[in-house]
């Protein structure tokens, strides 16, 4: 219903390189190492598995065969790939990949409007560190959901969504009266930052009272929720006291 399309950036005292740059690896990652979504193989070893984090395991599947039940084609949904590289640096890599177009330029959309504030007060390399913490908390907040409650164990979790989430709790701390431009529907309208990530973490909070534990809809809500959480306590012991809130 609201979506951010830009924000007040008039107290900008530095260019945002390392918010240009995560959106740019997002994209470069989707394009050319998923091929659009296409390249399942790659997608299935660098994403981050519930179980492979609990148990510190590599865990490799066998594809399967489904059958559309509306067309009856059949199609092979390949299993868990090897990963090469340690399960647990896959917080880290499935933070830059997507399922499609729309959640990967949805993400990127929030990561201009917000992500250029918290770098332009923590400086560059406080801002990447941030970044980076609060994705892999967000995706650790997933896997304890899935511990707690399992039944999703075995499903792939990607995106930068956990580590978005982090940047819009440290906003809403920081910036509560930035005055944000969102469309409602399709009309253009200003509110604080305070109403519009307050509306979005109530509709994390209430999605994902069914979700917990899942991917209800294919959305880690826990991923969401512990993200934000994570970015909202943490993000004053990364301000550069050279910058001014």
């Amino acid at each position: 219903m609201f979506t951010p399309i830009g924000d007040d950036n008039s107290d900008r005292k530095i260019k945002p390189l390392v918010n240009y740059l995560f959106i740019l690896l997002n994209i470069l990652v989707f394009v050319f190492l998923q091929g659009m979504g296409g390249n399942l193989d790659f997608t299935y070893a660098f994403a981050s598995i519930p179980a492979e984090i609990i148990t510190g395991s590599d865990i490799v599947t066998q594809g399967e065969i489904f059958i559309d039940e509306y067309t009856g084609r059949q199609f092979e949904m390949p299993g868990l790939q090897a990963t090469p590289i340690p399960v647990y640096l896959t917080l880290v890599t499935s933070m830059f990949m997507h399922g499609g177009w729309g959640h990967l330029l949805g993400n990127m959309l929030y990561l201009w409007v917000f992500g250029d504030n918290l770098e332009n007060i923590m400086g560059h390399t406080k801002y990447f560190l941030f970044y980076l913490l609060v994705g892999v908390l967000a995706a650790l907040a997933h896997v304890m959901t899935i511990f707690i409650m399992p039944g999703s164990e075995l499903i792939p979790m990607i995106g930068a969504s956990g580590a978005i989430s982090g940047v819009l709790g440290g906003n809403i701390l920081l910036f509560p009266k930035r005055k944000i431009t969102v469309l409602f529907f399709i009309f253009p309208i200003r509110v604080t930052a305070l109403f519009a990530l307050g509306f979005w973490i109530f509709f994390q909070f209430v999605n994902g009272m069914g979700a917990l534990g899942g991917q209800g809809y294919g959305i880690a809500y826990g991923a969401h929720i512990g993200g934000f959480i994570a970015g909202f306590l943490m993000v004053k012991f990364f301000v550069s006291k050279r910058f001014e809130v």
